[in-house]
């Protein structure tokens, strides 16, 4: 594990908390770069169907968290389907944050000030690690997919369309 001095963030706090095996990386972001996730992959040199996006939707008036690869998009009709919805819509963006408490683009799955219901697309299982937000714009994290569906009870089921 490695722990970034003054760094923390409520996600980086949550696996150091549970002890669960993770490295964090950070690299510079560049505001100018049209997709944080791409960003993230070419920054950290991993391919970007192992970096994760943390996306919101609103399923029939409820919250849903949805994590895609950076290099698909979220199906929202898989999404409500995943959780037993019929309709889904991307989440407003002020409700996203003020939900998770993290700022666009730096959304993580983990510590989240609400527990949302959570799927993850089913490719991640294909890996021994993937990367999510660590809660920041420039800041990942590596881990397990088992370990990400462990600490969030998620479901994992085919999301990216």
């Amino acid at each position: 594990m490695i722990h970034v001095a003054g760094k923390g963030t409520p996600a980086t706090a949550l696996l150091a908390k549970r002890k669960i095996a993770h490295t964090v990386h950070t690299y510079e972001h560049d505001p100018r770069h049209e997709s944080f996730g791409l960003e993230a992959a070419e920054a950290l040199d991993v391919p970007p169907e192992r970096v994760f996006k943390t996306l919101l939707a609103d399923v029939d008036g409820k919250l849903v968290v949805g994590i895609v690869p950076v290099v698909g998009q979220l199906d929202l009709k898989a999404l409500a389907a995943a959780v037993g919805g019929k309709r889904a819509k991307m989440a407003d963006i002020t409700a996203a944050e003020r939900t998770t408490g993290y700022v666009a683009g730096g959304i993580s799955p983990l510590g989240q000030r609400k527990r949302l219901p959570t799927v993850l697309d089913s490719s991640a299982s294909q890996f021994p690690t993937i990367h999510c937000s660590g809660g920041r714009r420039g800041l990942e994290i590596e881990l397990a997919p088992g370990d990400l569906v462990g600490l969030l009870d998620a479901t994992v089921a085919p999301i990216a369309g």
